[in-house]
């Protein structure tokens, strides 16, 4: 049984239809993708399977059951708009939204404790959040999404604004929460998290499902058009091969696009006869490819 599934669900304002029939599957243990353009529909399905706001059609199940009371206690949320009080205390605060989610205040400061260390802070744990970075910052707000260790966590944006070294953190941090069984619904912009981090995805556009399912079987129904290609010494005449579509030069090679598959081969061959060849690839389509070309498909 899936931790959360969407059936067909439709938000709708007035005369704008903001979400139109989404459906999704997230299991347990399982970090699903929804990705999409500002005004997509993804903040206002994350709203709803927050139960902040209803659908008007569809079914949103959480274990296989409707949504009630209950399910605040086993949900978490790092929204892109960060909500933590800058002029009161971490620990007041924090404490506070975990007892709000069903922990005791002994349990919530054991948790905080916790996270404090495992983010190597723990002297943070009496500083007001004005007090802090604003990296830090949103490392506070992610640790108010997960302190009542939910089983379903919702993340928007969640490493926006972070130095690599932090998302780096982050980013081990929600694996080891997918490998104890939490179930995460994950939202962001950078296309290269989610190669990363998720299996399946859903990218809307304008309301509407556009592309949906296995990162790695949406990438096989897509066209190969790129070579890289490094050597020792220049290639020349590789705009003249038959099927090369491009070249670029790189710091160290070549981009080449192809418009066949077959092209590969004659510009490998071209390639040996005049230099070492140290890197050939055949490169897939990149997510962020992906994106634009299903995005730019579906607008015109």
């Amino acid at each position: 049984m899936e931790a959360l599934k969407l059936e067909s669900v439709v938000k709708q304002y007035g005369d704008k239809t903001a979400v139109n029939g989404i459906s999704l599957n997230v299991g347990q243990g399982e970090i699903y993708g929804l990705l999409g353009a500002n005004g997509a529909g993804k903040t206002t399905t994350m709203r709803m399977v927050l139960g902040l706001i209803y659908p008007d059609d569809g079914k949103i199940l959480y274990n296989g059951k409707s949504f009630n009371s209950e399910l605040q206690q086993v949900m978490g949320y790092l929204p892109e708009e960060r909500g933590l009080y800058p002029k009161v205390k971490i620990n007041e605060q924090i404490i506070y939204l975990a007892r709000l989610r069903g922990m005791s205040a002994s349990e919530a400061d054991k948790s905080l404790r916790y996270w404090l260390e495992r983010f190597e802070v723990p002297e943070y744990y009496n500083k007001k959040i004005e007090e802090l970075s604003k990296g830090n910052q949103q490392k506070m707000g992610f640790i108010a999404a997960v302190v009542h260790k939910p089983q379903i966590l919702i993340l928007d944006e969640a490493f926006s604004g972070l130095d690599p070294v932090n998302v780096e953190l982050l980013k081990g941090t929600v694996k080891e929460l997918r490998d104890q069984g939490t179930s995460i619904l994950f939202s962001t912009h950078r296309m290269e998290h989610v190669e990363e981090l998720c299996r399946n995805i859903t990218i809307l556009d304008r309301s509407n499902t556009v592309v949906q399912g296995d990162i790695q079987q949406i990438k096989n129904g897509y066209p190969r058009e790129q070579i890289m290609l490094r050597t020792v010494g220049e290639v020349t005449g590789l705009q003249s091969v038959p099927g090369v579509t491009s070249v670029q030069k790189q710091e160290r090679g070549y981009l080449v696009g192809i418009s066949e598959v077959s092209a590969a081969q004659r510009v490998l061959q071209l390639a040996i006869g005049q230099s070492e060849v140290e890197h050939f690839e055949i490169k897939e389509p990149t997510l962020n490819q992906i994106f634009i070309r299903a995005v730019g498909e579906s607008n015109e």
